[in-house]
Parts: C-alpha cells; structure tokens; sequence
C-alpha cells in the first residue's frame, strides 16, 4: 500500500494507521482542516490507499476523520497443485530439528517422595541429592537434562524445593518459589525487549507445570498447602498429587480426594485443568479432570509378578505395582502430563500465566494499549513521556540531594563554629587556671625565698655567735 501525493490537502498532521484485523482495515486522518474536505478526503484515500476492492462502511466527522471497510473474503479454486500443503511437514521437520523444552516445578516436604517420581516418570535415574529436614530455609534447585527418545530431543528441567515445610515458621515458605517463577519470567521478558533477540535458541526457563505433592494424611489439607497454591495459582498450571498412595486404603483415598477437591474450591485455587476443546482429546481430558488429584506411587525396582518383571513396591503383604491402574493413578498421570497435554501446558505458559506477567509489568512501566481519550497507544509518546518524567524525577531527586548537601554543611559548620567556641572557652578557662596556678607558684616562691632568707640570716647569726664565744673564753683565761 502506498500513501503518495500527501500533499494535496494543506494540512498540520495526518496519522495514518492501519489495523488489519479479520479483513477490516481502519484508517485515521486527523486535522482540522479536513473537517469540509470530507470528499476530497474520500478521492485521495482512493488514488493513494487502495490497491484492492474495498468497501466503504461508515465516515464519522468528527475531530478527526474515520473510515471502515471490510475487505470482502474471496475464495479461489487452484488451476493445480502448489505446495503449501507441506506447511504442517515443514513445521513438524523444524520443531524436531529444534528440540522441545519443558520444566517442572517439584513442591512438596522433604521426602515426600518427589525425586523417586521423577525418575518413575522419565524411566531413567536423574541425580538425586538427598536434603536433610534442618535447612535455615526454602531454596529451588533447578537440573537440566537432555534426553532423546525416537529423535526427538527434550531439554527437561526439574525444579525441586529443598527444606519446603521444614521449618518451624512457615509463614515465608512460599516466597522462594514465587521469586523464582517472576525471575524466570523477568529474564524471558528481558530477552524479548532486546534490539537484538535470540529467541529461536533461547533457553526457556520458565515453569510449564507445577506438581504439587500432598501428603497421605487421609484428613484434609494443610494451611501450608493452601497457602502455597492460592499464591502460585495465578503464576504456574497446577496439578496437585497424593503422594505415597499406597499408605492409604481405597476408601479413605477416595474421600480424601472429594475433600481436597472441596477445599480447593472453596478457597478459590485454580489448579489446570485438560483442556477439553481439541475433540481429539476432548473425552478423555473431561474423564480425566474428574480424577483429579492424582494418587501416585513412585518407584524404579523391579519386582518379578508372573512370567514379566514391572516396575513395583514389594511389602510383606503384597506387591503394589506402579503402572497397574488398578493399584494408583501413575499411569494416568504420565497420559496426561507428557503424552496428551505437554505442548498445551507449555502453551498455556506462554499465553496465560506470562502473558499475565508481561501486561502487569508493562503496566507499571506506564505502557498500556489505549491513552485516557481511547485512542490508540503510541509507544513513542509513552517514551517521550516516561522519558520527561524519569529526567524530572532525576532533576528533583538532584535538587533534593543538593539542598541536603547544603544543609549538611550547614549543620556541619554549625556544629564545627559551636565546637571551636566550646575549645576556645575550655582554652580560656585553662589559660585562667594556669595564670592562677601561676601565681599561686610564685607567692609560695616569694614566701620560699623570704623563708630561705630568714633561715641564712639566722644561720650567719649562729655561727657568728659561736665563733664569739670561743674568744671571749680565751680572753678570760688570759686575764
């Protein structure tokens, strides 16, 4: 479409915005000066603007002018075969070529039996670090695997969350797991806003499901569960699980699901449920959604029953078999996770939860699809705006910082000036003190001297005394 001989109509602006959606095609030329010009408008938008059969369906007068066509669809009968039926082939052949990736999410106490599922569930022996039930707090441990099955390549990442509900306070517990979650969304999102992206070998981490275990109490819920769930419901696909199955008996197993299902609803956690729009897979979703949760039993020995050796916990009174329906929902589980559902989870990832994620943070960023008066969002408009905005925030928090600094030295010198004076009156009143000290040294100098005087006159007088007495004695002897 070209948009030529602009020029013709003497005008300030002209927006011209086209929004091909389901063969509509909107265009909007805005000006003032256009108000009366409504068929020289229609000319123009018809020598410059179209270039197939178009229809016209309403013009608004306005402030500005609008006009709507509907492109009419028309279908065509090829004279021969073209080829874009091996669209699907192409698409198959790529996605094989790439690889697939998907990542759980493992919430549950410490051994409650989630590595011991994990390797049940891929049929291979993952590495497993046992925890210990005295960590300070929840951290996530995230592995990634490569594993290939008939050429196709899978990168499985397993997230377990080592020390969830161990601790005494489980107010926090949860905190861990939502952070991690956001993080991997944020770092997507980060990916995606780059001048130069590489989504076609990025690593997507982002969690598609969440295996939530449940212990086998047979009552009800914990708080820690319900908790966890509400907050992470809105962020992952859940699907909640009984662990360790088998501790249970059929009838309390039973129940104990009816009252799970009961306490979810009522506090209003929405876990994922099949899809049931693909009529493919449409009856077997819906009997499956029925189930839910999963009773599971994990295992990787293998027991010897009859002629063939399967996967099974062996107990003194029997043997419970893994991939027996009969005996736990395992065989269910994996149907559902991995055979029918795994792209609609990831899916449902990518649509749903980040989507959620995306808008909310663009959201706060001020990004948003329509401005107060309902017209289109321009993301040039909104930068220039967040741009002003962000340079007066950062001229303010300038002038804040410089006027602190002001009044900083202020104070500083104020308490300096009250210092020195305090030091020159401590210096005064020291050069008082040794003035009087000083003359205090000399009157007892004085009274030293006039006493050593005193004393030499007295001294000079006893000797001059006894130098006289000898002589007078003399004198007398000779008389």
């Amino acid at each position: 479409m070209a948009a030529t001989d602009v020029d013709v109509f003497s005008f300030n602006t002209v927006v011209l915005r086209l929004l091909p959606v389901l063969g509509d095609i909107t265009l909007q030329i805005c000006s003032p000066s256009w108000l009366s010009q409504s068929s020289s408008v229609a000319s123009f938008i018809s020598r410059c603007c179209l270039s197939a059969p178009l229809q016209l369906h309403s013009l608004v007068v306005t402030n500005c002018l609008s006009f709507r066509w509907n492109e009419e669809k028309r279908s065509l009968n090829l004279g021969g075969h073209v080829g874009f039926d091996s669209l699907p082939d192409q698409l198959v052949s790529k996605s094989v070529t790439q690889g697939f990736c998907f990542n759980i999410l493992c919430v549950g106490e410490t051994g409650i039996g989630k590595s011991t599922l994990m390797n049940t569930l891929f049929n291979t022996m993952f590495e497993n670090e046992e925890a210990s039930h005295y960590q300070n707090g929840v951290y996530l441990r995230p592995r990634t695997y490569d594993l290939l099955e008939s050429n196709v390549h899978l990168k499985l990442t397993i997230v377990d969350t080592v020390g969830f509900g161990d601790q005494i306070n489980k107010e926090d517990s949860y905190k861990p797991i939502v952070d991690y979650i956001d993080t991997q969304f944020e770092n997507y999102l980060q990916e995606e806003l780059k001048i130069k992206r590489s989504l076609f070998n990025y690593h997507d981490t982002r969690i598609h499901i969440c295996l939530y275990f449940i212990a086998p109490t047979g009552h009800s819920l914990k708080s820690l569960d319900l908790v966890t769930m509400k907050k992470l419901d809105s962020k992952v696909n859940i699907i909640p699980i009984i662990a360790k199955a088998d501790t249970i008996s059929k009838s309390e197993l039973n129940k104990f699901k009816i009252k799970i299902m009961s306490e979810l609803v009522s506090n209003g956690v929405q876990i994922y449920q099949f899809p049931t729009d693909d009529e493919a897979v449409s009856e077997i979703n819906a009997s499956m959604n029925a189930l839910l949760p999963f009773a599971v039993v994990g295992s990787v020995e293998e027991v010897k029953v009859g002629n063939k050796t399967v996967r099974a916990r062996q107990y003194p009174w029997g043997i419970v078999q893994v991939e027996n329906e009969n005996h736990c929902d395992f065989v269910k589980l994996r149907e559902m996770l991995i055979r029918v559902n795994m792209e609609d989870l990831r899916e449902q990832t990518h649509a749903r939860h980040y989507e959620l994620y995306r808008r909310c943070k663009l959201e706060e960023m001020g990004f948003k699809d329509t401005d107060p008066d309902s017209q289109p969002f321009s993301l040039q408009e909104t930068y220039e705006a967040k741009r002003k905005e962000f340079l007066g925030d950062l001229q303010r928090k300038e002038e804040e910082m410089r006027q602190m600094f002001v009044n900083k030295v202020k104070e500083t010198e104020a308490e300096l000036k009250e210092k020195e004076r305090e030091l020159h009156d401590k210096f005064e009143q020291l050069k008082r003190m040794h003035q009087e000290e000083k003359r205090k040294v000399e009157e007892k100098r004085r009274d030293l001297e006039e006493e050593m005087n005193g004393f030499n006159r007295k001294k000079v007088a006893a000797e001059t005394l006894s130098l006289s007495q000898p002589l007078k004695k003399d004198k007398d002897k000779k008389k």
